[in-house]
C-alpha cells in the first residue's frame, strides 16, 4: 500500500509540486527569519563573549545592557580590589569616539580601553601584530572589517586600499597609529572596533569627570562567582554580574524592550499560516481527485486505518522534501551572506523547531483530508 500511496502522490505532478513548493516556502521563511533573529540577538552581547576572561562584570547599578554605559569614578576600582574573593580587578573603557578619515569624512567607532599593565580584555584573535604592541606610543588595534572597509582609503581609480600596520588615524583630534589588526565578533551596531590602552582611551575620549565604564573581575580559585557578586553589590552598591548573567541581562533587554521579537514573530507566523493554507488546500484538492482510488481500495477490503496511513505517508513525504529544500535554501542564503552585514545564525535547535513546524503543517493537512476519506462510501466507485 505504501508504494500505491507514493504513486498516487507523484502521479499528479502539478499538485505534488504545489504542495512541495508550499512547504518549501514555509520552511525557508521560518528558518531564515528565525536565523536572522537569533543572529541579531547574539550580536547584542558580542562584546561580552569576546571578553571571556573575567568572571564578573561590575558596572553602574542603573546600566541595563552592555551598551548602556554609565561611567563610574576610578576610585571604585580600588574598592573592588579590596573585596574578599577578588583575585584581580581591571578597568575597561568602552565608548564611542569619532574617527576622522583621509577623505574628510567621520566614522563613529567603538573604542575599548584596556588596563595598561595587563591588557586584560583584548581582542579574541590577532591577525597582524601583537597585543603587547599597544604599549607603543599612540598605538591602536583595529578590527579587520574596519581595516578593509570603513577605515580603508580610496585610490584614484576607486579601489579601496585596506589599512595596514603603521598607518595613522585621527581619533577625536588625537593622532593614533595602527599597530595591529584583529578579528572580533560582529556587533549589534556594526561599528568599527578599536583597542587601545585605558590611559590612552581616556585621552581620546571627551573629557568627563567619570570615564570608567566597567571593572573586569577575576574570582579567586575556590570562591563562587555569584557570592563574590553579592559581596561587591553589598559593599559598593554597584551592579555586579557573572559572565552568563550579564550576557542574559543584555539579551533580555533587547527581547523585552524592542520590537524585534514581535517583528520576526509575525514573519515566522506568516510563513506558518501560508504554508498551512497552501499545503492544506492543495492536499485536500489532491485527496478529492483521488477519492475514486480510495473508494476502490475500500471496496477491495482496505480498512480506514490503512487508508489513513497512506495519507499520513503522503503528507510526511512531501513534508520531508519541502523541509529539506527550505532549510537548504536558508543555509545557502546564510553561507552567501557570511561576509556581509546580515546577522545569520542557524543552530541545530532552529532546525528542530522548523521540523516541528513543518510536521504540524503536515498533520493539519492530513487531518483535513482524513475527514473526507473516513466518510467515503465504497459505492462511489460504481457511480457515473
Amino acid at each position: 500500500m505504501n508504494i500505491v500511496a507514493i504513486k498516487m502522490l507523484v502521479g499528479d505532478r502539478a499538485k505534488y509540486l504545489a504542495i512541495v513548493m508550499g512547504l518549501t516556502f514555509a520552511s525557508l521563511l521560518i528558518t531564515q527569519q528565525m536565523a536572522i533573529f537569533i543572529g541579531l540577538i547574539t550580536r547584542t552581547y558580542t562584546t561580552i563573549t569576546d571578553l571571556g576572561i573575567p568572571d564578573i562584570w561590575v558596572c553602574d547599578p542603573q546600566s541595563q545592557f552592555i551598551d548602556d554605559i554609565k561611567p563610574m569614578l576610578d576610585t571604585e576600582l580600588l574598592r573592588i580590589r579590596g573585596i574578599d574573593g577578588v583575585k584581580w580587578a581591571m578597568p575597561l573603557y568602552k565608548g564611542l569616539i569619532r574617527a576622522h578619515l583621509d577623505d574628510g569624512s567621520f566614522q563613529a567607532s567603538t573604542v575599548m580601553g584596556l588596563d595598561d599593565a595587563t591588557l586584560v580584555g583584548g581582542p579574541p584573535e590577532m591577525l597582524q601584530g601583537r597585543l603587547e604592541d599597544l604599549r607603543q606610543s599612540q598605538g591602536i588595534i583595529i578590527d579587520e572589517v574596519a581595516a578593509n572597509d570603513k577605515f580603508a582609503t580610496t585610490a584614484r581609480d576607486g579601489r579601496k586600499i585596506p589599512r595596514k600596520i603603521g598607518d595613522t588615524i585621527e581619533l577625536n583630534d588625537n593622532r593614533a597609529v595602527v599597530v595591529g589588526i584583529c578579528r572580533v565578533g560582529k556587533t549589534w551596531s556594526s561599528l568599527p572596533v578599536i583597542y587601545t590602552t585605558y590611559s590612552r582611551a581616556t585621552t581620546f575620549a571627551p573629557q568627563e569627570r567619570r570615564l570608567l565604564s566597567f571593572i573586569l573581575v577575576k574570582v579567586r580559585p575556590g570562591d563562587v562567582p555569584q557570592q563574590v557578586c553579592d559581596r561587591i553589590q553589598k559593599t559598593t552598591g554597584l551592579g555586579a554580574y557573572t559572565h552568563n548573567n550579564f550576557l542574559m541581562k543584555t539579551r533580555n533587554y533587547f527581547l523585552e524592550h524592542t520590537g524585534i521579537p514581535i517583528n520576526f514573530g509575525i514573519a515566522v507566523g506568516l510563513g506558518f499560516v501560508v504554508g498551512t493554507a497552501i499545503a492544506g488546500q492543495t492536499f485536500y484538492s489532491f485527496t478529492l481527485e483521488n477519492l475514486k482510488y480510495f473508494g476502490t481500495l475500500k471496496a477491495m477490503g482496505a480498512r480506514n486505518g490503512v487508508l489513513l496511513r497512506m495519507i499520513v505517508l503522503q503528507a510526511l513525504l512531501v513534508g520531508f522534501i519541502g523541509y529539506g529544500l527550505g532549510v537548504g535554501l536558508a543555509a545557502f542564503i546564510g553561507w552567501a551572506s557570511a561576509d556581509g552585514e546580515l546577522a545569520f545564525l542557524m543552530p541545530w535547535q532552529l532546525l528542530a523547531f522548523t521540523a516541528g513546524a513543518i510536521l504540524v503543517i503536515c498533520v493539519i493537512a492530513s487531518i483535513i483530508s482524513m475527514r473526507k476519506v473516513m466518510s467515503l462510501e465504497p459505492a462511489i466507485v460504481f457511480k457515473g
